[in-house]
């Protein structure tokens, strides 16, 4: 984490609403929480996509506690983009609560029982061939961080073919705009959650940002989605 272009990530969030990370997870870890999808026990719900016309695909939130490189890169990760948050909310107050962020997740987290959402929200999501998610926002209550995480666990053109991760903003009075990511086994997304400030010539405005996966046209495709609000 220590290494990241952390100036570069901000830059890119800031122009784009997403930023790459590199391979922070080995191959053996990425199969090890992989495996882990089978073993009930270790999450809290299971939703099948199709029920709610999510997508086609499955996913599963954990459970209490977190698997330990979870918990790590979500403590991590927050640190870090707390900053980012704080500086979004300044910049347009208009876009989300709270204004302020405290610099620890665990802070965070307290903010988020002390309102009703004690649920932990990090979750494995699958997909085979023809599965795909719908275009959509994580928000489970009054709280929501700006800013969230995906991670490729399964190994593109290899285990699965399509499959890219989806992001499209909705631009006030203007035609929206896509992006579709591949993502490397072990690397990741930062990406707005729901929305960002952008300056504009008569100030900061809106963004709203969505996100969802394309159809996986062969293979399966699993990853690791780290939310940092917890869920009511």
């Amino acid at each position: 984490m220590e290494s990241l272009d952390w100036q570069a990530i901000e830059r890119s969030l800031d122009a784009d609403g997403f930023a790459r990370l590199p391979a922070l997870m080995a191959p053996d870890q990425c199969g090890e929480l992989a495996a882990l999808y089978t073993d009930d026990g270790r999450f809290r719900s299971r939703i099948d996509m199709a029920r709610f016309r999510f997508g086609v695909g499955e996913y599963k939130y954990f459970a209490s506690p977190l698997p330990l490189i979870v918990r790590a890169l979500r403590e991590e990760l927050y640190a870090r983009l707390a900053p980012i948050a704080n500086r979004w909310m300044a910049a347009g107050r208009h876009v989300g609560r709270p204004l302020q962020y405290p610099s620890t997740l665990d802070e965070f987290l307290k903010k988020c029982h002390a309102a009703g959402q004690t649920r932990p929200t990090p979750l494995l999501l699958t997909y085979s061939a023809g599965g795909y998610n719908c275009l959509h926002q994580d928000l489970y209550g009054d709280l929501a961080f700006p800013l969230q995480v995906v991670f490729a666990l399964s190994r593109r053109d290899v285990d699965y073919s399509g499959g890219e991760f989806l992001l499209v903003e909705q631009r006030p009075r203007a035609q929206s705009r896509g992006h579709a990511l591949a993502i490397e086994q072990g690397a990741g997304v930062i990406f707005a959650t729901s929305q960002r400030p952008v300056a504009g010539s008569r100030g900061t405005y809106r963004v709203v940002m969505r996100h969802g996966v394309s159809t996986i046209r062969s293979g399966a495709r699993m990853s690791l989605g780290i939310i940092f609000h917890d869920a009511r």
